[in-house]
């Protein structure tokens, strides 16, 4: 018998909310997923703690003692440890608030020219909250390393430059499809709906 849940993700970004659709149609849970009515319009939640299950779980209280159901919220970014672990939960705003992709990138090129030490990973927190109660939080990563270059042209934030040894391609030349096996976000979601799934 299938379980059946809706949920809804703080956030106002319809992307996401495609990318997380596609991670739920790949389980065997019936899972309903909708962007948090009227997001924009609520009080927003400062993400300034220091790790990304913090920022996730604190974004999740907050936005469901605001609307009733179940909530979820996700926190993620990149780690260099050659970089003392930057851009980390700063890998949104690392080069500025209003940066783009491309600038970002850049900066984090410029800051590893002429190191050897490239590895990476992408990490990311998703925690799940009904009325103010934290029902679940889990994490998630994938390594990888920093190229010299950006390579392909899908995916978005810094998937051109952080290369995945398994299938010697960036995360910008790999299918979505196949990235969503992979990736930190799709890692951490399955373990979302695991837990969820033991709650049904």
């Amino acid at each position: 018998m299938r379980a059946h849940a809706k949920l809804f993700l703080a956030s106002s970004n319809p992307g996401k909310l495609a990318e997380y659709r596609a991670l739920a149609a790949a389980t065997s849970l019936a899972i309903e997923l909708a962007l948090l009515p009227d997001f924009d319009a609520l009080p927003a939640f400062e993400e300034n703690a220091p790790t990304f299950g913090e920022n996730a779980a604190g974004k999740a209280l907050h936005y469901s003692r605001q609307r009733n159901g179940l909530v979820f919220a996700d926190d993620s970014g990149l780690g260099v440890p050659s970089l003392g672990g930057a851009p980390g939960v700063h890998s949104a705003r690392y080069a500025g608030p209003q940066a783009t992709d491309s600038q970002r990138i850049e900066k984090l090129l410029r800051e590893l020219r002429g190191r050897t030490e490239r590895a990476a990973h992408f990490v990311c927190a998703i925690a799940l909250a009904e009325r103010g109660r934290a029902m679940a939080i889990v994490t998630d990563r994938v390594d990888g390393e920093i190229l010299e270059a950006p390579r392909g042209s899908g995916g978005f934030g810094y998937d051109p430059v952080f290369y995945f040894p398994a299938l010697q391609k960036t995360f910008a030349e790999i299918p979505a499809e196949e990235k969503n096996l992979r990736s930190h976000r799709g890692k951490a979601f399955r373990r979302l709906l695991a837990a969820l799934s033991s709650m049904l």
